[in-house]
């Protein structure tokens, strides 16, 4: 290309992203891994919703509906909530994508705590606005400081509740000071691991009653769907039908409606999965407890082990990587002492804890 020549340039904010690593998979030389390194599921997602997927296999020649209705009548009815003010996404990273796209831009800022979810940076760099990342307090979402750093510039505030990595949470109560604190906001209630919480609605009431919040949800975790992408926002129905006007029409496909409206009617599966994975998550922790590897009380499928330094934490991952087990490293969200390890089945959880206990053993210089 000469010098006269103009030069083809993406929108401003796009090369400031960095490439999403998901959770690894593999490890070179290792037949046989356990990943519990992305969160999900260790059962799987429910025999009907399985069904399902079979059934929808004979119409993909089809379409899929462009309105997503039964589905979201089938969250609607579940929920207590207006099919009306649900919208359904390819996961929730597409309505938090939505929301940047619709709401913030050139001028504006996103909030997000200082250890959130990745995607709330790309999505507002995306939209080409500028993201701002606000302090927790010992892991955990400081409405006070999210509330100082607001400005008349500020269009979305992102909440993970439960957080992911760290999987602490606030209470509702505060999430309402936040919103009603800054009301020229969106705040959006990311409540990926919402089912993992006893009595927790994910923030769907405040959503229902304040016209600035809107929640998001996921059949990506609990409903073990997460090869499908199928997530779901609810909020007020101004905001929705202004998401609505920018989602593609066939963005989920027949199957993933099928399945997802499966999932989201078997209940029992998910009080099984709800009921092994707190205790497991309870055993997990105090396991690792015990052997002087300490994590905040977890809220959600996976529990965030500290260490004492990053070294010891990336020769701990070794160390578990050794044994075919895969864990995620967080130094990405600010935490390189830390190993977020997705909550699996029991012996998964057995296998962890022998093999950390072994680690921490060694590295003290005293017998397993």
């Amino acid at each position: 290309m000469s010098q006269n020549e103009p030069s083809i340039a993406p929108q401003p904010g796009i090369m400031e992203i960095s490439l999403y690593q998901g959770g690894a998979s593999k490890i070179a030389g290792v037949e046989n891994v356990t990943k519990l390194s992305s969160n999900e599921n260790p059962f799987g997602p429910s025999d009907k919703a399985r069904e399902a997927i079979v059934r929808a296999a004979h119409a993909l020649h089809r379409y899929p509906n462009t309105d997503h209705a039964s589905l979201r009548n089938a969250i609607g009815e579940v929920h207590g909530l207006d099919p009306d003010r649900i919208i359904c996404g390819v996961g929730s990273d597409e309505i938090i994508h939505f929301l940047c796209q619709a709401y913030a831009g050139q001028g504006s800022e996103v909030l997000f705590t200082e250890h959130g979810f990745l995607m709330y940076r790309v999505s507002a760099l995306a939209a080409g606005a500028t993201p701002v990342a606000v302090r927790e307090r010992d892991r955990v979402t400081d409405v006070d400081a999210l509330i100082a750093a607001a400005t008349p510039n500020t269009r979305l505030i992102f909440v993970a509740n439960p957080n992911n990595p760290t999987g602490t949470m606030v209470g509702l109560p505060e999430l309402e000071r936040l919103a009603r604190a800054v009301p020229q906001a969106i705040l959006v209630i990311d409540a990926a691991y919402a089912e993992y919480v006893e009595d927790y609605d994910g923030g769907a009431e405040l959503a229902t009653r304040l016209p600035n919040v809107v929640m998001t949800r996921t059949f990506s975790k609990i409903y073990g769907l997460g090869g499908l992408r199928i997530g779901w926002g609810y909020g007020p129905r101004e905001i929705i039908d202004v998401l609505n006007r920018i989602r593609g029409p066939f963005n989920l496909s027949s199957a993933a409606l099928d399945a997802a409206e499966a999932a989201m009617r078997d209940r029992d599966h998910v009080t099984r999965c709800q009921t092994e994975n707190a205790r497991m998550r309870a055993w997990l922790a105090e396991a690792l407890t015990e052997k002087g590897v300490p994590s905040d009380t977890s809220c959600a499928n996976f529990i965030l082990a500290r260490f004492a330094d990053v070294d010891t934490a990336l020769a701990c991952d070794e160390a578990l990587k050794a044994q075919g087990l895969i864990v995620r490293q967080v130094a990405g969200y600010g935490l390189p002492n830390c190993l977020r390890i997705t909550v699996g089945d029991e012996a998964s959880c057995r296998r962890v804890a022998h093999v950390i206990g072994q680690f921490m053993a060694e590295r003290a210089g005293a017998p397993a």
